[in-house]
């Protein structure tokens, strides 16, 4: 299959960053994707309704002329988010989730909670109003191996948490781990997860071939080849529990290039095609539609959309770099062809 037409999908994780970098990146996604949900790891982090607002009219400042783009905000949750907020952000009509990050698990968590048990007051209140929590599954602690932190999170956090508040809808996001798929492939009803472009093209030893591949260094880490693996079937599994989220995450060249480099891939440039790449690869391209365009919307309780867009299997080069702000942006396979294109309206 050389051509293949979907409905419209969505992202259901990215960075859009502010500023000059937000006007830089955001018509990346805005070019694929009818609606995402906007990670607030902002700094400061948006922590409030009235934030929130007020970033999401940023975003729409930043769209081209004639976008039908729809951000979809979040809250970033802390140890001392009230209920109140809670209830408004779900009174908002533009709030779609909250935010867990553990403190210190990525870029700017450092807000996060530092104990589940501090959240939990909120949680219930969250449970009872449907307001969805997404979550950062990563446990940071400096005892814990960077490539068991999500394993970890796992029996530690997440599970007895699921068991606590049994009506709370919970999106896993980013999941890297064979451990991660199984959890959320077996979990009570109201559990889905995410799943990058990256963590289906690739396992850990792309971060140090040829030596350290700061550009393939992201939270959570790249995993084991078996990881990858059970991540590509889950998604193209055809389970409505496993759904699109880029987690694309874009950092000035010099903030990637250093001696202690930011985690984050930006791979909104080149997303849906990445996707269709993998898909492709698992002759998978008949479960693409459901991943990308149905099952996230569903379990969002949000319509698919009627539009379509159209893939074609013709090769193109990423440029080596784009502009973000008074710096440079280098994105995922810079200077490297990509399989698929997205054809112009």
């Amino acid at each position: 299959m050389n051509r293949l037409t979907i409905q419209r999908p969505d992202d259901w994780h990215v960075h859009l960053r502010d500023a000059d970098a937000l006007k830089a990146v955001a018509r990346f996604t805005a070019e694929r994707f009818g609606r995402a949900i906007v990670m607030p790891n902002l700094a400061p982090a948006i922590t409030t309704t009235a934030l929130a607002g007020a970033y999401r009219q940023r975003i729409v400042a930043a769209l081209p002329a004639g976008s039908r783009f729809e951000a979809l905000m979040t809250l970033y949750l802390t140890n001392d988010t009230p209920a109140e907020e809670i209830d408004r952000a779900k009174n908002s009509g533009f709030i779609h989730g909250v935010k867990l990050y553990p403190a210190g698990a990525t870029t700017h968590s450092q807000a996060g909670v530092t104990d589940i048990k501090h959240v939990y007051g909120v949680l219930a209140h969250m449970e009872k109003i449907g307001m969805r929590l997404l979550v950062h599954g990563e446990s940071p602690q400096s005892d814990v191996d960077v490539f068991d932190r999500e394993t970890h999170f796992i029996d530690t956090v997440l599970a007895p948490l699921l068991e606590l508040f049994p009506a709370l809808s919970v999106v896993f996001e980013h999941i890297t781990t064979a451990r991660a798929v199984e959890f959320v492939r077996n979990a009570r009803s109201g559990v889905a997860a995410t799943i990058t472009p990256q963590h289906l093209l690739h396992n850990r030893n792309a971060i140090f071939t040829g030596g350290i591949r700061p550009h393939y260094y992201c939270l959570p880490i790249l995993k084991r080849e078996r990881d990858r693996q059970a991540l590509l079937q889950a998604a193209t599994s055809g389970n409505p529990r496993f759904f699109l989220g880029t987690d694309s995450a874009p950092h000035e060249r010099s903030a990637k290039e250093t001696a202690c480099g930011c985690a984050g891939m930006f791979t909104a440039h080149a997303a849906i095609e990445l996707y269709t790449e993998a898909f492709d690869a698992a002759g998978r391209l008949d479960r693409l539609e459901g991943f990308a365009s149905h099952f996230g919307a569903d379990f969002y309780g949000l319509p698919r959309h009627t539009d379509k867009i159209t893939l074609l299997k013709e090769p193109w080069n990423v440029p080596d770099k784009y502009a973000f702000g008074s710096g440079a942006l280098i994105p995922y396979r810079a200077g490297e062809p990509v399989a698929w294109r997205m054809a112009t309206p």
